[in-house]
């Protein structure tokens, strides 16, 4: 079908899936001197011009003069330093270098602010929870991060790419419409972890993996055998 001429608010046409796609152009990107094209999609022309109608009206909201001026990994730099790190806990702002620096900057940190999407994050926290952590010694095979992890590290992003939003960076908040791993059940401590450490110190292991178990497995085993008899 043909497209159509939506008084002036940009291109409707009918796709061939039966949904109806709006398009239209949020600005000129100044690397290529090319038009940066945008699209909504929706079920119905009337849902799709109104989502188009709201697009259009949030692109105004930017400031044309900034839109383009940060990549994801720049503004994050900058968002730390200037509103995180001066406003948490030292143990916080730990967290969050470390989330920027290992994460967010090595695999998203290239894209322009203006151009990151919904699924670009999505898929960043994808890969990062099957494959982000630190490889710390040589034939280390379990690269996942835990669900925490992830959820942690989506908190941080979220509450960056808010204030991009209040300074009119970019329109919307692409962070929020993530789907994010489940939380985890608080893990109870066995007996020998208490007596010995007080705390889980690999949360992400089996308990008869863990470190301190393994450190402490012949004192662990006579403790139990005593308990079986």
């Amino acid at each position: 079908m043909a497209k159509k001429r939506a008084n002036g608010e940009g291109n409707i046409r009918k796709r061939k899936d039966g949904r109806w796609e709006g398009r239209y152009t949020a600005g000129v990107d100044p690397e290529t001197g090319k038009p940066i094209a945008k699209s909504v999609l929706a079920r119905t022309q009337r849902e799709c011009k109104e989502k188009l109608q709201k697009a259009m009206e949030e692109l105004e909201k930017i400031d044309i003069t900034k839109r383009r001026d940060y990549t994801v990994g720049e503004w994050a730099q900058l968002w730390y330093e200037n509103y995180a790190k001066p406003s948490v806990r030292a143990s916080t702002a730990a967290y969050y270098k470390n989330y920027i620096d290992q994460h967010i900057v090595p695999r998203i940190g290239d894209i322009k602010l203006t151009a990151l999407t919904t699924l670009q994050i999505q898929k960043f926290y994808n890969e990062t929870k099957a494959h982000g952590r630190v490889q710390r010694y040589e034939n280390m095979d379990d690269l996942s991060l835990s669900n925490k992890t992830i959820r942690g590290l989506h908190t941080m992003l979220r509450q960056c790419l808010e204030q991009a939003v209040t300074e009119r960076l970019i329109p919307y908040n692409p962070a929020n419409g993530c789907r994010l791993p489940k939380k985890e059940k608080k893990k109870s401590l066995p007996w020998f972890c208490i007596i010995i450490s007080d705390r889980c110190v690999e949360p992400d292991k089996p308990c008869t993996e863990c470190r301190v178990y393994l450190k402490h497995k012949e004192e662990i085993e006579k403790e139990m055998e005593k308990h079986d008899h």
